[in-house]
């Protein structure tokens, strides 16, 4: 039987100190995933990727550049600008990554603003 499974935290689940760096800026990523310019098949790829190999040298956050957020109409998800970033949250959730992420956080300016994330990724034990 599948597991079901839950949603990326986009809220919550991370204590003050770290969601205190996050906001401020203060916290340099370990890791930095650009997929902004890519379509929807390589940003996929690109982004299963670069989370499976930021896991497997122990990063615990990740940049991932997205650009800026579009209203977009879902009838035109796939071809029109904003569409990454609109996806992105549901990948990460059905992917087999899910159950290593605390939360995601929009990046501060200095890391893109709007135009990125934060990927807070668990302690592996």
């Amino acid at each position: 039987m599948a597991r079901p499974q839950r949603p990326v935290q986009t809220e919550g689940t991370l204590d003050s100190q770290w969601d205190r760096k996050l906001k401020s800026g203060a916290l340099a990523p370990d890791f930095t995933l650009d997929l902004h310019g890519h379509g929807l098949d390589a940003a996929y790829d690109r982004l299963m990727g670069g989370v499976a190999q930021a896991r497997a040298i122990g990063a615990r956050t990740i940049l991932l550049i997205t650009g800026k957020p579009r209203p977009v109409d879902p009838a035109d998800r796939g071809t029109k600008r904003g569409a990454i970033r609109a996806k992105v949250l549901d990948w990460l959730a059905a992917s087999e990554h899910h159950g290593a992420i605390a939360a995601v956080r929009r990046a501060h300016i200095r890391h893109g603003g709007e135009g990125a994330l934060y990927i807070v990724l668990r302690r592996e034990r």
